[in-house]
């Protein structure tokens, strides 16, 4: 399956390959307060391949915060984050936000709540890998 995703106007966009076709993809609800703010609901998937297109690279700010291991690219046009990566080991992980999916079924979406605020940082990059 071919998961397509962009931020509101279309600044930031990705394709996500996700072999096989999923039956249910899912989809984390962060508890942290700037997903919270943003409504940050988040899926990878490691077998996956992803692409990540910038339209215009002066439009997309980076936002790290509490132990700075992983970045938002939030489009400073519409105000998005359908992005989030993480430079671990000198390889770059991330996840995408199930809210900027362009054609995906929400059936598919098993939406669970999850709690990172208390993970110590090696567990948190581990988790990431």
């Amino acid at each position: 399956m071919l998961i397509r995703g962009k931020c509101h106007c279309g600044n930031i966009s990705f394709s996500l390959t996700w072999d096989p076709d999923p039956k249910e993809i899912p989809a984390r609800a962060c508890d942290c307060t700037f997903c919270q703010k943003h409504g940050g609901v988040w899926t990878s998937n490691p077998r996956g391949a992803l692409e990540v297109a910038l339209e215009d690279r002066s439009r997309v700010s980076r936002y790290a915060f509490g132990t700075e291991t992983a970045e938002f690219l939030v489009c400073a046009c519409c105000g998005i984050v359908p992005v989030v990566t993480s430079r671990i080991d000198d390889r770059l992980y991330a996840v995408v936000s199930v809210n900027a999916f362009e054609n995906v079924d929400s059936a598919l979406l098993k939406r669970a709540p999850v709690s990172f605020e208390a993970e110590p940082a090696d567990t948190r990059l581990a988790r990431r890998k």
